[in-house]
């Protein structure tokens, strides 16, 4: 019995779980840590960290920000990530300005929020994690959970750390907020793939709501198999703070946070927007290199048949006219006119019958 307990007290203090991690650093007045509990840190105060990830070539560490807002009162703990592409950035100011309104004295549990996952992509203005010679990288949103085995390459690492260090300990709800990449744009757009998440979407209030099966490797979707309620939320436009997503966002979030009684339920704005639901996405692509010309605006709902743009060649001269392979509502363009053959000029989110396409292709 007591090599039972002197076993049961070695596991409660080894690695697997340990709490909050300090190095003993500070990068301009704010502390580093390699680990993050949030339950550990003092209730009803704003904590900032810079969360050293992985070390980076010349042996510095890669650091990311965290912001917790540990609240006075017990309740969930809501993480919020933006910036896992280095392109997106209207989610960095969503945290940003909810981080400064929010206080922690009337809040019920804890709001984790990460503005930056990938602070190499953010420093080469890069979609990809992108740590050596500028090339773009891995994507770090099919990367989750990473690895720490001897084969794995610095991404898996770096994603492992995040992963294991900061993101899945410290999660009961999540939202991972996103914008379209560079040379598209998107509308207000949620994937959802459980009944939890798609009600959680709902309150958001976007434009539309793909039912999605999930992509390996994404912080939802390894968030949903792991049995925390996640959503991804694309904010419109990339390389840019869009005002009027990153309001929608801060409301969207305020209803989700009045719904788990973060926060009085009189606290978030009436919902007003009523999403289109789709199951499956079709891209229009074009077969002839030229000059894109949308004939249908982002967000526009189309007919099968409709033409929804045309190219032209350098004379001006229309070479294509490209139509609408389904009804639908379009969610994302291409906002580059200049387009190769086979280059896609917009997407669109429709309804399949199809039965297995039910819960999302």
């Amino acid at each position: 019995m007591r090599r039972f307990w002197i076993f049961v007290l070695t596991l409660l203090i080894s690695p697997a779980f340990a709490a909050t991690e300090r190095t003993g650093d500070v990068i301009d007045g704010t502390p580093v840590i390699e680990r993050l509990d949030a339950g550990d840190l003092t209730a009803g105060q704003v904590h900032r960290f810079w969360v050293r990830v992985t070390d980076n070539a010349i042996g510095q560490g890669w650091h990311i920000p965290v912001i917790v807002i540990r609240g006075a009162k017990p309740g969930p703990r809501l993480l919020l990530t933006a910036a896992i592409h280095g392109d997106e950035l209207s989610g960095v100011d969503v945290i940003h300005r909810l981080a400064a309104k929010l206080d922690p004295a009337i809040l019920s549990g804890t709001v984790i929020a990460v503005p930056g996952l990938n602070s190499i992509g953010l420093i080469h203005r890069s979609r990809g994690f992108t740590p050596g010679d500028g090339k773009d990288g891995w994507n770090l949103n099919r990367l989750m959970p990473g690895k720490n085995d001897p084969g794995a390459d610095i991404g898996e690492r770096y994603a492992h750390a995040l992963w294991t260090r900061l993101l899945r300990p410290n999660a009961d709800v999540a939202i991972d907020l996103h914008t379209q990449s560079r040379g598209t744009a998107y509308v207000m757009y949620a994937f959802a793939s459980t009944a939890r998440a798609r009600a959680m979407a709902n309150l958001i209030g976007p434009d539309i709501i793909k039912l999605d099966p999930g992509v390996k490797g994404s912080i939802e979707t390894e968030l949903v198999n792991d049995g925390v309620p996640a959503i991804t939320l694309e904010l419109g436009r990339p390389e840019m703070f869009d005002p009027v997503m990153i309001g929608r966002a801060l409301d969207g979030i305020a209803r989700v946070m009045a719904d788990l009684k973060m926060t009085a339920l009189d606290s978030a704005p009436p919902l007003t927007t009523k999403p289109y639901i789709g199951n499956k996405i079709v891209p229009v692509r074009v077969s002839r290199g030229g000059f894109a010309t949308l004939r249908a605006e982002l967000g526009a709902d189309v007919k099968k048949g409709d033409i929804v743009a045309t190219i032209a060649d350098p004379f001006g001269r229309i070479v294509e006219t490209i139509r609408a392979p389904e009804s639908g509502r379009i969610n994302t363009i291409a906002t580059d006119p200049l387009r190769d053959p086979g280059d896609m000029v917009m997407r669109i989110v429709f309804t399949s019958d199809d039965p297995k396409c039910r819960e999302g292709c």
